[in-house]
Order: structure tokens, then sequence, then C-alpha cells
């Protein structure tokens, strides 16, 4: 009797792709799911300095939003996360001794796991989390202790409890009187004294509103200051 190899063959290669499928089917799904809520809805991000201190401590984890920002452009007084200045600074670009990290590359050296091996790591894909104190066509001044006027308004800043010293020796703090250009915003941290934001960064420290990741909104940890942000 004559057997039927090529049937045989066949159940066997659908046979390896259902169990290859059982597998791995979910974990490659769950994969992409998380990709895809990760790049266009929201993502966990965690703080790691002390720039916006007292609101925001080192180690606190957030939510980064990312829709309400697609229609609209940021306000004065929203805390946003953003793309390193080192991938937009045309100074600190032109420092660099090789090309800029694509995209593509940086979602990978970002991505969970990954992120914590430092050979990956480059400071053009990092992500800095600020304030955004003007937006664009805002005549902005800015004194040696960090505190703001906006359009000749003194601004009240209840968030920032630790102001530049204007009397030592060792304050790096600078006064900027400034005019925010359409489609930027100037950001600073709530640390003024210890906070490397738009007013350092060497190529005019204005922020491009496409470098904006997200939007802050919640706290998730730790659970004892959970809640939403001011």
């Amino acid at each position: 009797m004559q057997q039927n190899h090529s049937g045989s063959s066949k159940e066997t290669k659908n046979s390896w792709w259902y169990s290859f499928f059982d597998t791995w089917g979910p974990v490659s799904l769950t994969i992409l799911l998380y990709v895809g809520i990760r790049h266009f809805v929201a993502e966990a991000r965690y703080i790691p300095s002390g720039s916006m201190l007292p609101g925001l401590k080192v180690n606190d984890r957030l939510i980064v939003e990312k829709l309400s920002l697609i229609k609209r452009s940021p306000s004065r007084g929203e805390i946003i996360v953003f793309n390193s200045p080192y991938s937009f600074d045309k100074e600190l670009i032109a420092e660099r001794q090789t090309k800029l990290p694509s995209k593509f590359k940086c979602s990978l050296i970002t991505f969970p796991l990954i992120s914590w091996i430092p050979t990956f790591s480059d400071r053009a894909c990092d992500a800095y989390i600020k304030r955004v104190i003007a937006v664009g066509g805002d005549r902005l001044l800015i004194n040696v202790k960090g505190e703001t006027v906006i359009n000749d308004r003194s601004i009240n800043e209840p968030y920032v409890q630790n102001f530049c010293p204007s009397k030592s020796e060792f304050n790096l703090c600078r006064s900027i009187t400034t005019t925010v250009p359409k489609g930027h915003v100037f950001v600073l941290g709530d640390n003024r004294a210890n906070s490397w934001d738009s007013r350092f960064w060497p190529a005019g420290g204005f922020l491009p509103q496409k470098e904006i990741i997200g939007k802050a909104t919640w706290r998730f940890w730790p659970i004892s200051r959970f809640g939403k942000l001011d």
C-alpha cells in the first residue's frame, strides 16, 4: 500500500506552527500591544533626579499620557516629558562624536530591561521632565533667583520652594530676558537651584513642541502619594 507522505509532512508542519503560535503568539501580541499603547497613548516614567523637588521626588513613578497634546499646545504650568536636549539642541549635537541614533534605536534603548544595560545608553535617547513656564509669543524675564515675570506680570509659583541663593558665590543661576518663538515653550525645573533646563541649553533653551512626548498626569508610586498631578 502506498503511503501519503506529503499529507503527513503537511500535518507535521501545521502541528509545529500551531504549537509555536500557542507558545509565542500571546507573548508577541502582548509586546505589540504594549509597544502600541506606549507609543501612542501613555507610558510609565520614573523621576531620575531632584530637579522637580519638592513636588516630584527621585524614583517617583508617573503616568505620561500622549493624547491631550496632539490637538492643542501645552499650557503654562503643565508638567511635560520631552526628548533630551542632546537630540535637538544644535550645539550639543555638534559636540557628538557619532551621529544621532534613529528613533527606532532609541525605542530599543529605552525599552524596559534593555534600558537597564549601561552599554546601550545614549544621552540623545533620554527623556526629561520639567514644567512649562512660557509658551510661544510670551515675553519672559527670569531673575538670578529663578523667579519669573511673564508679559510684565510677576508669576506666583507655589510649587517652587527652592529658589537660587541670590547672594551666594556658588550660585550658577542666571538672569534671562527673552521672547519665546512660536511653536516652542520655555521649561524650568521646580527645583530652581538644581535643574538643567531651558536656562542652560547652549543653543538658546527653547523646546520645540514637536519634541514633547506627553503630559505627566498621575503619580502611581509610591502608593502613599498616589494621585493626580497639579
